[in-house]
């Protein structure tokens, strides 16, 4: 099973990654890839990321720098 956070929690487990960058990522997940990656998970109006998804997403972009 996938561990699955909000935002908030997902920023208070990784200090690195702060609230408004990660929802200007989320705002823009289809252009910036992060939707085609399944980071993203929406139940109803509630946006979960999935951490293993979301850090896979984050090296392709290392990669691609």
């Amino acid at each position: 099973m996938p561990k699955l956070s909000t935002v908030k929690q997902f920023t208070e487990n990784q200090p690195a990654f702060t609230t408004g960058g990660l929802r200007a990522w989320i705002f823009n997940e289809h252009t910036n890839g992060l939707a085609k990656s399944g980071a993203i998970v929406r139940i109803g109006r509630k946006v979960l990321i999935d951490e293993a998804k979301f850090f896979a997403w984050i090296e392709l972009q290392n990669k691609a720098a």
